[in-house]
């Protein structure tokens, strides 16, 4: 009996501690990274600092508003995230322009409202814009600038900055063959569930 009691007990922590575990789509730190000084600019034409991180969750997506597909696709996701997430913590989503040079403040505007007028549309000049997409974990690429209709290469993942400015995690999209990178909206929740569950023990 007691053996059978033991193999039960082994049996539930095993359970318990995998599903503290995020899922392979989630990079998360043990060791959250405080974020450099930055300094953007909103679709208000306002300035955008470390300070508009602090007191909520961020999610944070590269994108540009010419972009034929993965930006509108995984934006629309991200409404539907955001209503699931701000049940839980306070959440703000962040669309990080990578096209300064034609989306214009009016332009992000009209852009972002489509999807959430809330959302951060920022940007800044790449001299600006790079290093702090690079002090988040991600990365773009402009592909012949000299073009008008150039394409700009951009992550597909989503940043999370936890409300005192450190990069927490970031959610990897699923890469289906024939089909445009797209973040899984259900395991992000249940990863940002963990994360979020995890830091309020630690404290």
């Amino acid at each position: 009996m007691r053996l059978i009691l033991l193999v039960l007990l082994s049996s539930l922590l095993l359970s318990c501690s995998k599903s503290d575990k995020v899922s392979e789509l989630t990079v998360q730190y043990p060791s959250p990274k405080l974020l450099k000084p930055f300094e953007l600019v909103d679709q208000n034409n306002n300035v955008v600092t470390n300070a508009q991180l602090l007191g909520q969750w961020n999610l944070l997506f590269l994108g540009y508003t010419s972009c034929p597909d993965i930006c509108p696709m995984t934006l629309a996701k991200l409404t539907h995230i955001k209503g699931k997430l701000s049940a839980l913590e306070k959440t703000q989503v962040w669309f990080v322009s990578v096209d300064p040079s034609r989306d214009s403040a009016q332009k992000r505007k009209e852009y972002i409202a489509y999807f959430d007028e809330s959302f951060l549309a920022v940007t800044h000049s790449h001299q600006q814009l790079f290093p702090f997409v690079r002090d988040i974990g991600l990365i773009y690429a402009i592909n012949d600038a000299q073009d008008t209709e150039y394409y700009v290469d951009h992550s597909a993942s989503i940043a999370l900055i936890n409300p005192v400015g450190e990069l927490s995690a970031i959610f990897k999209p699923e890469f289906k063959k024939g089909q445009v990178p797209s973040v899984n909206t259900d395991q992000i929740v249940a990863d940002f569930e963990i994360i979020t569950r995890a830091r309020s023990a630690a404290f």
